[in-house]
């Protein structure tokens, strides 16, 4: 294994400190079922986030924040009616937050426990967790992969609009896959 790169099955690999997340390396993305036949995905834009690694892996913290008024979908028509009153009603609900509560092992993976927080409304979430390893890129930063997946009710959160198609079934789904790929760099 060369020193530039570590993957190692345990989060010992990281070194405590403070981890920023690396926007223009990083992804936070969507999926939900469309007309019953079909899937969306869509991706929010702007985004930040810190992970603070303690000695302890297992007692890090981490915690992001979304503009909720960044989604794209790349549907404008779209994208405009998921930031008004019938979904995420960003004038009044500007940013959504994800606050870790704890970090629990899962096999050879781990569990991330957080409070998601949309359009007003805190829920508990558990994230499956893959740590990705580290390496050092070519500016000598040292940087941590990690992909984080929950499927979540959307309707637990206020996000209830829909319309009931003729055939059956509703325009929108209830359940929405959440995909987090994360790139953090070291402070």
């Amino acid at each position: 294994m060369s020193d530039l790169i570590a993957r190692p099955s345990a989060l010992g690999a990281l070194t405590a400190g403070t981890w920023t997340v690396d926007a223009g390396h990083s992804t936070i993305g969507f999926v939900v079922r469309h007309l019953v036949v079909a899937k969306v995905r869509g991706q929010f834009t702007e985004f930040a986030g810190t992970i603070v690694v303690a000695d302890d892996p297992f007692a890090s913290t981490v915690q992001a924040t979304v503009k909720s008024a960044s989604i794209d979908t790349r549907d404008e028509g779209r994208d405009a009616h998921l930031r008004g009153g019938d979904f995420f009603d960003v004038e009044h609900f500007p940013e959504w937050s994800l606050v870790s509560t704890g970090i629990t092992s899962a096999g050879s993976d781990y569990v991330l426990h957080a409070d998601l927080t949309i359009k007003g409304v805190t829920k508990s979430v558990d994230f499956a967790l893959e740590f990705d390893g580290v390496a050092v890129d070519p500016w000598n930063n040292t940087k941590a992969g990690f992909t984080a997946e929950a499927e979540i009710n959307r309707k637990d959160w206020g996000l209830e609009w829909n319309v009931a198609l003729e055939a059956g079934g509703v325009v929108v789904g209830e359940k929405v896959k959440i995909t987090l790929e994360i790139e953090a760099v070291k402070s």
